[in-house]
């Protein structure tokens, strides 16, 4: 209804006078109120969801696909918020199982909907007449805009999360909605599917033929697969040795679904709730991980955290001298470092020593875990560490864990060689003891029964005091590949008689010392004589230092000497002298053809031949051989010769040893007592990384993919990081300790993937399928985490990861396995129990969905149904959550208005 009236406007014309018309729909506040709703609701509905999103509708956070928008209204001095929730993407139907739903839409089946609440602190209506009058309110609204969106005020109270509803079919058809919830004191007939049935027969106000039935059943395991008698999930793992690590996958959940079942009895459910999980149609896992799995918070105790540590100590070993300084009372800030950092007890140093010199552990791991691993724990430790060592070299004792084969592997640090060339030369320094005293116990025996028809083989001298190691022995036939470019054996000579050529009996052959045997058919060029190996000294082991310090030394003489001559020449004169003792009769052509046969040509001309000598006279014509010594063999001051016209025949044994391991011992050991504190932690820390990768790296997880590539890129990461440590450019406070805690945080992501991979792949170990599924997933899902700068600055998105995973029929023991049984004292609620026993445990929450169809043809609605539509509709749905102590139903009824 309306009217026409006139008003009196101001403005330049007072006599102006206006028409208007006023609408009495709107008279009321109520009216407007509906009003308002209604523009609201057209406004959302013309926009749809693509242009909410672009006006900032919010996605809720446990879904992808749900978002919300709202808007507050005011009816009768009062507030309220309106909410209109949408999904996006999902072609009409409900969300998948992986996306979580809306209460709501759990429980009514709806899809977008609205909800309308007072702006207060319960944010429910507790009075019951404002709740029907906001409800209608709404429903007037959404028919007169023709918006089938289902509306909802939640009532009562809040714990009880109770809601009523409704909803405009399009039709003459409106469907209500009631929730509400049993928070305590279950009713046991309310606990069985029996009773249930019986609850939704209930809300019938007639008879009916068939229901409907769907069961989800849930059941937890907080243990996994371990057993109950295991201390701890990774025991056998590599790194259990240094730290227990929190088991990644806390439990799972598993999704027992039966499908839709038509039901006549209460009989029938009886029988469904005897039922075993196994017979359900679908199973479904949801992992249960660690919150402190993607936490940022940097509390896991791992080796990340102890290189963290590490790192700070690196940072403050800048400020003193020597490691002593950390530790000496005399120090004016000891007492500073005496009330911040914790030094072990006696007992722990005791142990990890055990560990160290009895089983061989590694110094920089032990490190890690001593104290607190903070700069006075690790000086403390270093300095009972060498003075350990100093024992060991002055009892003549092996070193631990170092092999003393005579070589030094140069790609570890500094330190690490110097403790294996201390190895060896205490091994030197063992070998030398025994000779002596073997030499003294010899003194007390003659040497009458030497055999004496052999004057070749087995002959020694009174100089060979190293008996046990160069016999004398000559003319031992080699094989001529075998000794050429080396001039080195390391085979002990054998003792038979019989060997000797017969041109080798002549007087020189009395003067022969040191030989290891005949090389093959070789012959001396000058005599003819067979052409002798001899004993030669192994080169000079050497550190990196050394190497450098020679080359320094070998760059100072300028281009006077040939780099590789100057480096060689101690070793190449040892060669010499060794080579003229054993061959009294070579040249310094024979030399070269045994040492080094790419330096002497073959020719076939005659000038290319050496002249014969007295000695060769009478011999066949091919003798001596064609051939001639290379160009740089023949130049005018050659080295090589130099050196032979000036080196002694003198066998190994009477050799000057080409190093000093007295001498060479307590160097090492000056270094090891005068290390620089920061020199000391560098080389730590690029050790204690290394060695904490390689730990994680013998872990077993399958083979997975991305874990793999994940480990080659710490790799490759630490290789340039660590670079600037082992080159020695690193001062305090400098880039490259931020680039190092860059590092530990690196380093703490790929610790943690590589524990949840193990962990899975304990768990799947029979169903691989799954376990590659969760990693992938998750490591995807982590992966927008990896890579930041530090950990303060990294901001984690607050989503927890839930997918589920489907469970194939193979592989249903093995998750089944995964439930132990309870024990006696978890079974004391049996007769309590809700069925559907899965080991002995029950769900740990059921729903149940009950419905019934009716077809629009031949029922109580087809007299109000206009055109007869032959199509089913719901016409009621109830919807049932509950355990033994907590009860919620949900229910819709569709009715002709």
């Amino acid at each position: 209804m309306a009217s026409t009236s006139k008003v009196d406007l101001s403005g330049e014309d007072d006599d102006e006078q206006l028409e208007r018309f006023d609408d009495f729909t709107l008279a009321s506040s109520w009216e407007r109120f509906i009003s308002e709703i209604e523009a609201v609701c057209r406004q959302w509905l013309a926009d749809g969801p693509k242009n909410l999103l672009e006006k900032g509708a919010v996605q809720l956070d446990f879904s992808q696909k749900l978002y919300k928008v709202k808007l507050e209204l005011k009816y009768a001095m009062k507030s309220y918020n309106m909410e209109y929730y949408f999904e996006t993407s999902s072609g009409g139907k409900i969300a998948d199982e992986n996306s979580t739903l809306h209460d709501l839409q759990l429980c009514f089946g709806v899809k977008d909907f609205l909800v309308i609440a007072p702006q207060s602190a319960s944010g429910v209506v507790l009075d019951s007449p404002e709740a029907c009058k906001l409800l209608s309110a709404v429903a007037i609204a959404l028919t007169n805009c023709s918006s089938l969106w289902p509306a909802f005020v939640p009532v009562h109270d809040p714990s009880r999360k109770a809601y009523i509803g409704i909803q405009n079919m399009g039709t003459v058809f409106t469907r209500r909605f009631e929730a509400d919830r049993i928070g305590s004191q279950v009713p046991v007939r309310l606990m069985h599917l029996e009773g249930l049935y019986e609850l939704f027969l209930s809300k019938f106000a007639y008879s009916t033929l068939d229901l409907c039935y769907a069961s989800l059943q849930k059941y937890d395991d907080n243990h996994g697969s371990e057993t109950h008698n295991r201390s701890q999930w990774d025991e056998d793992c590599p790194w259990s040795e240094w730290y227990s690590a929190e088991d990644p996958v806390k439990g799972l959940e598993l999704t027992a679904t039966w499908s839709e079942k038509t039901v006549e009895s209460s009989l029938e459910m009886a029988e469904l709730e005897n039922a075993s999980p196994h017979e359900a149609e679908k199973w479904t896992i949801l992992p249960y991980l660690s919150p402190n799995l993607d936490s940022s918070e940097g509390n896991r105790t791992g080796f990340a955290s102890q290189l963290r540590l590490l790192v700070d100590a690196l940072n403050m070993s800048f400020d003193a001298q020597f490691m002593e300084d950390f530790v000496s009372v005399e120090n004016p800030g000891s007492d500073n470092l005496k009330s911040l950092m914790i030094v072990p007890p006696p007992t722990v140093l005791d142990r990890v020593f055990k560990d160290l010199f009895h089983e061989g552990s590694q110094f920089c791991l032990h490190a890690l875990w001593v104290g607190t691993c903070n700069i006075r724990a690790i000086a403390v430790l270093w300095i009972e560490f060498i003075r350990e060592v100093r024992w060991c070299w002055e009892e003549s004792q092996p070193l631990p864990k170092m092999q003393a084969n005579g070589s030094i592997d140069l790609s570890t640090c500094l330190i690490n060689q110097k403790l294996q060339m201390l190895a060896i030369c205490i091994e030197k320094k063992c070998e030398m003891n025994e000779d002596f005293q073997d030499c003294v116990g010899s003194n007390e025996h003659t040497h009458d029964d030497m055999e004496e028809d052999s004057p070749v083989r087995g002959k020694t001298t009174n100089k060979q005091k190293h008996s046990d190691e160069f016999d004398g022995i000559r003319d031992r036939p080699l094989t001529e590949d075998g000794l050429h470019g080396s001039g080195t054996t390391t085979s002990r000579p054998s003792m038979k008689h019989g060997d000797t050529l017969s041109t080798d009996l002549k007087s020189s052959d009395h003067n022969r010392r040191g030989s290891a045997g005949a090389v093959g058919s070789m012959k001396l060029l000058k005599s003819y004589q067979s052409m002798h190996a001899p004993f030669t000294q192994d080169a000079p082991i050497m550190t990196e230092d050394m190497h450098e310090e020679r080359l320094q030394a070998v760059e100072a003489f300028g281009n006077s000497f040939s780099f590789s001559a100057q480096l060689e020449k101690d070793i190449l004169s040892s060669d010499m002298s060794a080579f003229k003792a054993a061959n009294p009769d070579a040249v310094f052509e024979d030399f070269i053809r045994w040492h080094s046969p790419g330096d002497w040509e073959n020719g076939d001309n005659e000038e290319s031949r050496p002249s014969k000598t007295p000695a060769t006279k009478g011999l066949k014509d091919d003798w001596p051989p064609y051939g001639r010594l290379s160009q740089r063999m023949s130049e005018q001051g050659n080295l090589w010769r130099k050196i032979w016209n000036d080196t002694p025949a003198l066998p190994l044994y009477e050799q000057k040893p080409l190093l000093d391991h007295f001498r060479e011992g307590e160097k090492i050991l000056h270094y090891l007592e005068t290390l620089r504190p920061h020199q000391l932690l560098e080389q730590m820390v690029c050790t204690a990384f290394r060695v904490s990768a390689d730990t994680l790296n013998q872990t077993s997880f399958g083979g997975l993919k991305q874990m793999t590539t994940k480990m080659e890129q710490l790799y490759r990461t630490m290789a340039s990081t660590l670079k600037p440590l082992q080159a020695n450019r690193v001062s305090g406070n400098s880039e490259t300790i931020e680039d190092l805690r860059r590092l530990c945080v690196i380093f703490e992501h790929v610790e943690k993937l590589l524990t949840l991979a193990a962990s899975l792949h304990r768990k799947f170990l029979q169903a691989p399928r799954l376990s590659e599924t969760i990693f992938s997933d998750y490591y995807n899902f982590y992966l927008p985490r990896m890579g930041t700068a530090s950990t303060e600055s990294l901001k984690v998105d607050e989503k927890e990861f839930d997918i589920k995973y489907q469970v194939m029929t193979r592989e249903r023991q093995i998750v089944s396995n995964m439930f132990s049984p309870p024990t006696a004292n978890q079974s004391w609620r049996k007769v309590l129990s809700m069925g559907n026993l899965l080991n002995g445990h029950e769900p740990i929450v059921r729903e149940i969905i009950f419905s019934v169809r009716d077809s629009l043809r031949n029922n109580h609605y087809a007299a109000h149904n206009p055109g007869g539509f032959q199509r089913e509709i719901e016409t009621y749905r109830m919807y049932i959550c509950g355990t033994s102590n907590d009860l919620r139903v949900a229910l819709s009824v569709t009715s002709c208005d």
